[in-house]
């Protein structure tokens, strides 16, 4: 999961380990049920916490639940980060981040879920894949390579599609994930103004790491 600056003392590291512990329970429980219904007492005891330690740490369930959607966002944008960093091509970040969450269907199944389910809502959030999106649209206008789109636009297009595979993955494991994820970038890097053939290499170079 996503870390911050380590906390200074005991006592910071132990408020810090029970506010995680209350995100973790509640990713668990958007990952299994997508029901924010539960009470604070079920998510206290799921987290291995004290009752009273929620308010310590949260306002109300609906902060905790965002909080949960946030923290999954942005482990969501670390591990992408982690495979891409060595990448330069405007495209190939565009195409690599979908095959590489075709692949996360099966490694982060928890992360996912909470993806396919609370998504659509963050497209244009500030935390996760979403500003690493526009900046690699941004970079890819600017130089050249993507060609008469607006870079919000274009996110909004590029978002909605990377949940349909997520949602597709998650509905038919059966099917070649690798082969729909490559499919799906090569129509958005169409849009995004590259050839046919252009965009068809792209999405099938070998994916740093991994490949």
């Amino acid at each position: 999961m996503p870390t911050s600056a380590p906390p200074r003392n005991r006592f910071e590291r132990r408020r810090a380990e029970t506010r995680q512990a209350l995100i973790r329970a509640a990713r668990q429980i958007l990952a299994e049920t997508g029901d924010t219904s539960a009470s604070i007492q079920a998510i206290a005891e799921r987290a291995d916490v004290g009752f009273g330690s929620f308010y310590n740490h949260f306002e109300s369930k609906t902060a905790l639940f965002d909080a949960a959607v946030t923290d999954a966002l942005e482990e969501f944008g670390q591990v992408i980060d982690e495979h891409v960093e060595a990448i330069d091509d405007a495209a190939e970040l565009v195409a690599a981040g979908f095959r590489l969450t075709a692949r996360m269907a099966d490694s982060h199944p928890e992360l996912m879920r909470i993806l396919r389910d609370r998504g659509l809502a963050h497209i244009h959030s500030d935390r996760g894949l979403s500003p690493r999106a526009l900046r690699d649209l941004e970079r890819g206008i600017t130089s050249g390579r993507f060609t008469g789109t607006d870079p919000t636009t274009a996110l909004s297009a590029l978002g909605g599609t990377l949940l349909s595979l997520v949602a597709l993955r998650l509905a038919r494991p059966d099917l070649d994930g690798d082969e729909a994820a490559s499919d799906l970038a090569a129509m958005v890097l169409r849009m995004l103004g590259l050839s046919s053939e252009d965009a068809r290499e792209v999405t099938r170079r070998p994916l740093p790491g991994l490949d």
